[in-house]
C-alpha cells in the first residue's frame, strides 16, 4: 500500500512572538510544524521529541493511552521551553508532530533504536514484528519530511550570510532504572565546542544547577539528527537535555526558558561571530 501523504504544518505567516499553543495550531496529519522567526539572527531551534501524537490509522501502536504520557513516547516540556525560547528570541524553530514510538528522527536510518520495539519495560505491539515495508513507510510518511524541514531551515539560515548555531531541545526522566538522576540539565556534544561548552559554564554559575558535561547521555551519535544537519555543516550547535520535572508545567517551562534565555543573551550568539568550522566527531573518527 502505497504510504499516506503527511501533512505538513508551515506557520510562515504568523508572528513568532505569538505561537499557538500546539493542540490548536497543528492539524492531526501534521508530521512537523515550523515556527517563523528571523532567518538571520544566528539561531534555529529543533525538537526532534516535541509531540506524543500517533495517527488513528497507527491505532496507538497496540498501547493503552497511559504510555503515551510517558517519556517513552515524546520529551515531556520540549516542546513548550522550545516555543517559549523561539518566541523571546524571534528565531526559527522546527517541531516534530509525531511520537518517537513511530520512528525516532534523532537516530540515523541504520541506528537499530530508530523503531523501537521495546522502551523502558514497554513492548510496542505494533513495532514488534514491523517488516521492511513498513519501515519505509514510516522513513517516507513521517522521517524524511521532518528531516527536509530541518533542512530547509537552516538552508534558509544559511542564505541571509549569517551561519546559525544549532540548539536542539530534549528533556530526560527523572528516575532510570530506578535511580534517580542528580542532574537538572545537561549538554551533549560531540567534538564542537564553540557553543556547548560556553552553554555549560553558563548554567553552572548558577551554584544551585547541576549540569552535566554528555549527561544523562554522550551527544556523540552517528547519524542523529545534529551529526546529520550541524556536524556534517561545520556548524557550533549543542542539545539541551533538562529534567522532566523541571519543565512538566508552565511554571516549570518559563523558568527555565529564562534561564536558558539569560546564558543565551550573555553569549551574544546573535552577535558573535557566525562561521563555518569542521571538528568532526567522536562517532565516526578519521
Amino acid at each position: 500500500m502505497a504510504a499516506v501523504r503527511p501533512g505538513h504544518y508551515d506557520l510562515t505567516m504568523r508572528d513568532a512572538l505569538n505561537p499557538m499553543p500546539a493542540a490548536e495550531a497543528v492539524p492531526a496529519d501534521a508530521v512537523f510544524e515550523i515556527l517563523p522567526g528571523d532567518a538571520g539572527a544566528g539561531l534555529i531551534l529543533l525538537c526532534d521529541h516535541a509531540s506524543s501524537h500517533v495517527p488513528a490509522d497507527y491505532d496507538s501502536l497496540g498501547l493503552p493511552p497511559s504510555e503515551f504520557e510517558r517519556h517513552i513516547a515524546y520529551d515531556i516540556g520540549a516542546e513548550a521551553l522550545t516555543r517559549a525560547l523561539a518566541a523571546r528570541f524571534g528565531v526559527p524553530a522546527v517541531l516534530s508532530h509525531f511520537s518517537r514510538l513511530l520512528i525516532d528522527p534523532n537516530r540515523g536510518l541504520d541506528d537499530p533504536t530508530l523503531i523501537m520495539r521495546l522502551s523502558d519495560g514497554a513492548v510496542i505491539p505494533r513495532n514488534a514484528r514491523i517488516d521492511g515495508e513498513e519501515r519505509e513507510r514510516r522513513i517516507a510518511r513521517f522521517y524524511q519530511p521532518y528531516d527536509d524541514a530541518v533542512n530547509r531551515t537552516i538552508e534558509a539560515g544559511m542564505e541571509t550570510g549569517r551561519i546559525p548555531m544549532i540548539l536542539s531541545i530534549h528533556s530526560f526522566t527523572p528516575l532510570w532504572k530506578g535511580q534517580p538522576r542528580p542532574w537538572h540539565a545537561g549538554i551533549l556534544w560531540d567534538a564542537d565546542p564553540r557553543l556547548a561548552r560556553p552553554l555549560i559554564e553558563g548554567l553552572a554559575r548558577d551554584p544551585a544547577i547541576v549540569v552535566g558535561d554528555n549527561e544523562p547521555y554522550h551527544g556523540a551519535l552517528k547519524g542523529d539528527t545534529l551529526y546529520r544537519h550541524a556536524t556534517r555543516r561545520g556548524l557550533a550547535h549543542a542539545l539541551v537535555e533538562i529534567r522532566q520535572d523541571l519543565i512538566a508545567d508552565p511554571a516549570g517551562v518559563a523558568e527555565w526558558a529564562d534561564r536558558l534565555a539569560g546564558v543565551l543573551t550573555d553569549l551574544k550568539v546573535g552577535e558573535a561571530p557566525h562561521h563555518v568550522e569542521f571538528y568532526g566527531s567522536l562517532a565516526d573518527p578519521r
